[in-house]
């Protein structure tokens, strides 16, 4: 039974049941900071079993895509060694919210196993909790399983509860007992039954597992009977296809077999049982599947575990004799193989192979060299008997080869050697110390400060009275007293000057007393929450003590809050626009524009550039209020703020809603949305791989570019003589009338040519061996032009060798004709590739034409002489 139908059987079974098909939610958790990715069926009904989420249903069957591969649950080291350890697999499930409970829970799965797939009652064992009394008795006296093949688990982690048959979502909260459903693969394979002493053999093999959300245990470790108990329960489609067709290791599975015979395909291997196969064929799904969901090879977070997974795919490519990009090439098989299942798989192909082919061809450039210093290593170590790779050299593979340790560590562990961890940590410390010393980022940071905090009160207002100055430094120094004409970082205990964060830049403005007047320039902050006030002295002193007031310019805080408010808008139409893989990855915010770095993998279309244009600016129309609240974290999370991953949050945070996002966020905004006036995308580039960075602008800027560019239309309209609705198409008029006369020249010049073509036959012709050459240099002649010239030159000779040479803006045109009597001897691409090798180029073609390009003209006399030479050879 192929595991498509294995698959369908499942879900159409628990159908027939009452339980709604659900579609598998995505790989990239949402809402929810705890998962780094899906790993298991009931993620998605989280909220559901808490509590916080009401379905229209009460049971539910999936069939859900889940990763391993980071964190917590990281299954990576043991993929392709294994017989069942994989990064994504698929997990079958079914689900009881409140509605039916153990009993219904343990028939089902027996008659799914039992009666739908047919399996041998005779290989079932089941485990269940020890003390788990009634499901024992379902199983022993309901469902007739005999009872020296149901097992009871007990606790053997000393404490009650601790005990592989009994699940808890966390310390507190649901919980309760499992029985677990085990396959006998018979005695010729090594293990025994769970709960003995073999029982880490592969003999009896877990394909599923029910839980029985039976209680809510409470900080003091109180187990309380939950209202409504749940079922939550787990199949994976990878074990029971084993089971079901036959086979021991899930890689032998018909999910499997296609896609290890194009990763042979594709690396050339013929050894079909490598390990290294293996692991190709497992990654190539949880790329495909991770990217399909949006997620972006990074150096942080879920970006740096997929390009992690995707190194390792190319490093095994490697070990089998791969040297070019080949990963990408087996997305076609996935799609053929699970596009009907999951058909973001066909949606995002292109996608997909794009960003894997990226992938490949930046780590093949660094790749080779890495692995020959590794290898070179690893054989000096081994004659040397040592069995630890120096955690220096492990450091230079990643700092200067861009090897991340795990690599290193993996390839060292199929050869039987270690990395000295702790030496590598020791060398990845100085570096950055070395980093910091060198570095003078930001004034403030290299500044010492023991005093009272700073008090913001820049969102409200732009003005305080009265501040404090509890610091002054001048040339990176605490001093008394700063004095006209020096530079000087003063710290306040109140002040409205925004400190650089978040992306948004520090305040400009003035402070200043009857007696004292400082511009400030820039605000940063020397420590969490004390802001240091950068700029000159320009009257009097500043003491420690004194009372300054304290002004921002309230000009420039206007432009940038119309630009960090358009970030956010423009964030939201982003994603809508692109998708939801799109994610900020930085940004800067000032008085001019707004620059914004997100996770994309292509440049934006100018379409799309317009739709995201067309959002913000609705959004602006609309003039709907902003409006900020400081929350607990965990009822921001609640709220669906948007939150940027890998980012650290304190126990509260600011939820800042503009328009309709809603994001976490510290900085300074409009009042209204209206307040941002106009919004237009300026520029957009690459930064890195997969990522993309917009420049806009808001405002007077964002007008005034659009008043420059209906100037220059206007320019355009009066050159053209035409209205500006029919400016495009007039200059698409010209430019083909430019073409049209180009081409006629280009005849005209051909038909000069041919008319002297006698004449320039006679001087350009010799003789070598009774053969007729001809050579000729002609200026200013394109290449259909030159190929026509040496056509109807062959043509004059009867018989012969004809080589033309066109010369245009400094490149070179080369055209070689044999006569077909000649082609025995002769050959039209030997000819031109010898003329091509002096003039800077190469080119090839038939044995009686061919053609070259060069960047030499300077060296045609040379091409022709190194042409005779050669026919002299020849003839």
């Amino acid at each position: 039974m192929k595991s498509a139908e294995i698959r369908r059987q499942f879900l159409e079974f628990f159908a027939s049941k009452g339980h709604q098909i659900v579609d598998s939610s995505s790989l990239v958790p949402g809402d929810d900071p705890t998962l780094l990715f899906t790993n298991a069926g009931m993620n998605q009904f989280k909220d559901v079993f808490l509590g916080f989420d009401k379905r229209p249903y009460t049971r539910a069957t999936t069939s859900q895509k889940c990763v391993r591969a980071g964190g917590k649950h990281n299954d990576l080291e043991n993929v392709g060694y294994t017989a069942r350890h994989h990064t994504f697999f698929e997990m079958l499930g079914n689900f009881s919210f409140g509605d039916y409970f153990k009993r219904d829970a343990i028939k089902y799965a027996w008659e799914l196993l039992t009666e739908v797939y047919k399996l041998p009652t005779e290989k079932l064992w089941v485990t269940v909790y020890a003390e788990d009394d009634e499901a024992y008795d379902i199983w022993t006296k309901e469902v007739g399983v005999p009872a020296e093949r149901v097992i009871r688990i007990g606790d053997n982690k000393g404490a009650r509860y601790a005990s592989d048959n009994f699940w808890m979502m966390g310390d507190t909260g649901p919980c309760g007992p499992c029985t677990e459903i085990f396959y006998d693969h018979g005695e010729q394979i090594w293990g025994g039954p769970p709960g003995s002493p073999d029982e880490d053999g592969d003999r009896y093999i877990e394909i599923w597992n029910n839980v029985f959300m039976q209680f809510n245990r409470d900080e003091a470790g109180v187990m309380h009977p939950l209202p409504k108990p749940s079922v939550d329960t787990g199949m994976g489609l990878e074990r029971i296809s084993a089971v079901l067709q036959h086979v021991h290791a899930n890689y032998e599975i018909d999910l499997f077999q296609s896609l290890i015979k194009a990763a042979a395909r594709e690396t050339r291997s013929s050894d079909m049982d490598s390990p290294s196969l293996k692991v190709l064929a497992d990654h190539i799904r949880a790329c495909s599947f991770l990217i399909a969901d949006g997620v972006i090879p990074g150096n942080a977070g879920r970006g740096y575990v997929l390009r992690r997974i995707i190194r390792r795919a190319i490093r095994h490519g490697y070990k089998l004799g791969a040297r070019a990009a080949f990963f990408h090439k087996m997305v076609p098989d996935l799609v053929a193989e699970m596009g009907e299942a999951y058909p973001e798989l066909v949606k995002e192909q292109a996608k997909v192979t794009a960003i894997l082919k990226e992938e490949e061809d930046s780590f093949f450039r660094t790749i080779q060299n890495g692995m020959e210093i590794l290898d070179a290593t690893l054989a000096v170590m081994d004659s040397n008997g040592r069995k630890e790779l120096d955690g220096e050299v492990a450091f230079k593979l990643h700092d200067t080869y861009g090897f991340p340790l795990d690599l290193t560590a993996d390839i060292c562990r199929e050869r039987n050697y270690t990395v000295d961890a702790a030496g590598f940590d020791a060398a990845m410390a100085r570096q950055r110390e070395q980093a910091r010393a060198a570095g003078k980022f930001k004034m403030a940071a290299a500044l010492e400060y023991s005093g009272s905090a700073t008090t913001f009160h820049g969102y409200d207002r732009l003005n305080v009275d009265g501040a404090r100055v509890t610091a002054v430094y001048v040339d990176g120094a605490a001093v008394d007293v700063a004095v006209a004409g020096q530079d000087a970082v003063i710290v306040l205990d109140n002040t409205p000057f925004y400190s650089e964060s978040g992306g948004q830049v520090g305040d400009a403005g003035v402070l200043q007393n009857g007696t004292t007047r400082v511009v400030i320039e820039d605000t940063q902050k020397i420590q969490a929450d004390v802001f240091g006030h950068h700029g000159q002295v320009v009257e009097g002193t500043v003491r420690v003590g004194d009372l300054l007031n304290a002004k921002v310019d309230g000009e420039s805080r206007a432009r940038i809050m119309r630009n960090h408010s358009a970030t956010h808008l423009m964030h939201k139409a982003l994603r809508e626009v692109l998708g939801a893989h799109v994610q900020q990855k930085g940004s800067q915010v000032d008085a001019e524009k707004t620059r914004f770095d997100f996770a994309h993998n292509g440049p934006m279309t100018d379409e799309e550039i317009r739709k995201v244009e067309a959002i913000v600016n609705r959004e602006i129309l609309a003039n709907a209020a902003t409006q900020a609240r400081v929350l607990p974290i965990a009822e921001a999370q609640k709220t669906g703020a948007m939150m940027l991953f890998g980012e650290k949050y304190g126990d509260e945070v600011r939820v800042l809603d503009i328009g309709s996002s809603r994001e976490l966020c510290g900085g300074t905004h409009v009042s209204r949305t209206g307040d941002i006036g106009l919004f237009k995308i300026v520029a957009q580039g690459g930064v890195a791989a997969g990522i993309r960075r917009v420049e806009a602008t808001t405002g007077e800027a964002a007008f005034a570019i659009v008043q420059q560019q209906d100037a220059l239309l206007g320019e355009l309209s009066a050159t053209l003589k035409a209205p500006a609705a029919e400016a495009v198409a007039r200059v698409a008029q010209l430019q083909e009338h430019l073409k049209a006369v180009e081409k006629e020249l280009a005849k005209l010049k051909s038909e000069m040519v041919v008319m002297q073509l006698d004449e320039l036959v006679a001087a350009g012709m010799r003789t070598i061996k009774g053969v007729k050459i001809v050579a000729l240099r002609l200026e200013n002649v394109d290449a259909a032009s030159l190929r026509d010239v040496a056509d109807k030159a062959r043509d004059r000779l009867g018989e012969g060798v004809v080589l033309a040479a066109g010369v245009t803006d400094g490149k070179v045109s080369l055209v070689a004709m044999v006569t077909k009597s000649l082609t025995d001897k002769l050959k039209a691409g030997e000819i031109v590739g010898a003329a091509a090798q002096v003039v800077g180029g190469k080119g090839g073609g038939r044995p009686d034409m061919a053609q070259a390009g060069g960047t030499l003209p300077e060296k045609l006399p040379d091409a022709f002489a190194t042409v005779m030479q050669l026919l002299e050879s020849k003839l």
